[in-house]
C-alpha cells in the first residue's frame, strides 16, 4: 500500500503544457552546509533528463514500492543497454536507432528480475502516473527510443502521459530555461514558452498550486559520502556534494512530498564549473514552495579509470565501473540515492490504518524446569538486533507500510522496506521494539 494523497490546492494549474509562463523568478539560494534529516513525507516521486531520465526509470522500476510515479525527459526503457558495461549499445541502440531489445523483451526480463527479488513487485506499477517528454528537435536521444519507454511502461499498466509535440532540443524544458527551445546546448534547460514541469507535477500529484515568484526555502548542501557504500562517492562517479531544496513549510512541520530530481550528463554541480544551473533553471523549487515539496538533487561527476570511462558525469544506466547490479537492488548509485531518501523520510508518521502483526505467543506446552531458580541479579539490557528491514519484518520485529518499515510496538520508522536498508532495534518488552 502506498499513499497518493493529492496536494491541497486552492488554485490548480490547468493547461500547463500550452500556456506561457512569466519569466520572473528568484535565483536558487546560496547552499547552506547542513546534514540531511527527517521530514514528514507522504509520497515520493522521481524525475530526470537523459542519463538522469534513465536513472529515474531504474529507480521507479526497482523500488516501485517506494516511488509513486516518475517524470522522464528524453530517455529510453529500463535496462536498454543490457546487463552491464555495454557503453556501445547504450550509445547506438539506446540513444540512436541501432540494435536494441524490444519493450516486450525488456519487460519479460524485468519480470524475471522481479521473480528473483531483484526489483520490487511489478504490480506496484499498475496505475502509477508517468509523465514522458521528448522534443522534435532532439537528435541526441531519438524519438523511437523514447517511444519504447512509453510502450515499456504500458506493459505494466502504468498511467502514461507522453508529450512529444514540442520543438525542443535535447534538454529539460522549463519556462525559465536560458537556452532557445530547438537548441541542444549547455546548460541543457530550454525555454519553449510552455511549462512541462508544471504538467509533469500535475500529472504525478493530481494537481498543483501556481509556482512561487520568490523563493522562501533553503538549499541544503550535504555530504554524499555519508550515503554511499564504502563512504567514497567519487569512486562510483558521484560528487561529494549533494543538494536538497527545503521549503519553509516543510521545515515548519508540514506534511510534504519528496521529488528526486536527476540531472543529465554535463549538468552536475561539479562538472567543469557547471554549478547550480540545473537547480536554478529546472523550475522545481518554484513549485516546491507552493506545494509543500522537498526536491532532492543528487549529483554525479565524471569518472575515468582503467576499467571504465564516464567523462561527462552521466548517471549509471549502462553498468559502468563493473556494477552488474546498476539497475536493481544493490546498484551502488541507486542504493546511495535510496539511503538519502531514507534519511529524509525518517520522521514520516506511520499510517494509522496499519496494524502491526501480533507477536506469536510462546508454546503453552513448554514448562520451565522446576529446579531452576530465578536469577537474583539485575536483568541484562535488551540485546540489539541488526538486520535488513525485510528480515526484521519476516522475523516479527517490525512491519511494513507504504514502502517503509516500522518497529512493532513503538512504530518507530526504520527506513525503507527492502533487503539493503539495515537498522538496529531491541525488544524492551514483549512485542515492543525500539531503535538502539
Amino acid at each position: 500500500m502506498r499513499f497518493r494523497e493529492l496536494l491541497a490546492a486552492a488554485a490548480v494549474v490547468a493547461g500547463l503544457s500550452a500556456a506561457a509562463v512569466p519569466g520572473a523568478f528568484a535565483a536558487v539560494p546560496a547552499p547552506i552546509p547542513e546534514d540531511l534529516h527527517g521530514y514528514d513525507i507522504d509520497s515520493i516521486y522521481v524525475s530526470g533528463i537523459s542519463s538522469g531520465g534513465y536513472m529515474a526509470n531504474q529507480l521507479h522500476i526497482a523500488y516501485s514500492g517506494t516511488f509513486s510515479g516518475a517524470g522522464i525527459f528524453s530517455a529510453g526503457p529500463y535496462r536498454c543497454a543490457g546487463d552491464f558495461d555495454y557503453a556501445v549499445r547504450a550509445q547506438t541502440g539506446c540513444m540512436q536507432n541501432g540494435a536494441r531489445k524490444s519493450p516486450a523483451e525488456l519487460a519479460a526480463e524485468t519480470r524475471t528480475l522481479a521473480g528473483s527479488g531483484k526489483v520490487d513487485a511489478l504490480a506496484n506499477l499498475s496505475g502509477d502516473p508517468v509523465y514522458l517528454y521528448h522534443g522534435t528537435s532532439d537528435q541526441t536521444v531519438l524519438e523511437p527510443v523514447n517511444n519504447d519507454l512509453a510502450t515499456y511502461y504500458s506493459e505494466f499498466g502504468a498511467n502514461v502521459t507522453y508529450d512529444k509535440s514540442g520543438p525542443a532540443g535535447h534538454a529539460w524544458v522549463s519556462p525559465i530555461g536560458p537556452v532557445a527551445c530547438a537548441s541542444t546546448a549547455s546548460p541543457f534547460v530550454n525555454d519553449c514558452d510552455t511549462d512541462p514541469v508544471g504538467a509533469m507535477l500535475s500529472k504525478l500529484t493530481g494537481g498543483v498550486n501556481a509556482p512561487a515568484t520568490a523563493l522562501n526555502g533553503k538549499l541544503v548542501q550535504f555530504d554524499q559520502n555519508s550515503y554511499v557504500p564504502g563512504g567514497n562517492a567519487n569512486a562510483i562517479s558521484m560528487d561529494a556534494k549533494g543538494f536538497a531544496y527545503i521549503p519553509r513549510s516543510c521545515t515548519d512541520g508540514a506534511t510534504c512530498t519528496l521529488m528526486v530530481a536527476l540531472h543529465g550528463c554535463k549538468q552536475g554541480f561539479g562538472y567543469q564549473g557547471f554549478g547550480d544551473a540545473f537547480m536554478k533553471h529546472a523550475y522545481l523549487n518554484e513549485y516546491a514552495d507552493t506545494n509543500h515539496m522537498i526536491v532532492l538533487y543528487p549529483q554525479a561527476i565524471p569518472l575515468s579509470t582503467a576499467s571504465t570511462t564516464n567523462p561527462n558525469g552521466c548517471w549509471n544506466w549502462w553498468g559502468y565501473g563493473g556494477d552488474a547490479a546498476y539497475a536493481w537492488h544493490g546498484g551502488k548509485q541507486m542504493e546511495s540515492i535510496m539511503s538519502m531518501i531514507a534519511e529524509l523520510t525518517s520522521d514520516t508518521t506511520p499510517p494509522t490504518t496499519t496494524t502491526p502483526p501480533t507477536t506469536t505467543a510462546p508454546p503453552t506446552t513448554t514448562t520451565p524446569p522446576t529446579t531452576t531458580t530465578p536469577p537474583t541479579t539485575t536483568d541484562p539490557a535488551p540485546a540489539c538486533v541488526t538486520d535488513n528491514n525485510y528480515a526484521h519484518t519476516t522475523a516479527g520485529r517490525a512491519y511494513a507500510a507504504g514502502g517503509y518499515t516500522y518497529a512493532n510496538g513503538s512504530k518507530q520508522n526504520l527506513g525503507l522496506w527492502n533487503t539493503f536498508t539495515r537498522s538496529t532495534i531491541k525488544e524492551t518488552s514483549p512485542g515492543h521494539w525500539e531503535k538502539c
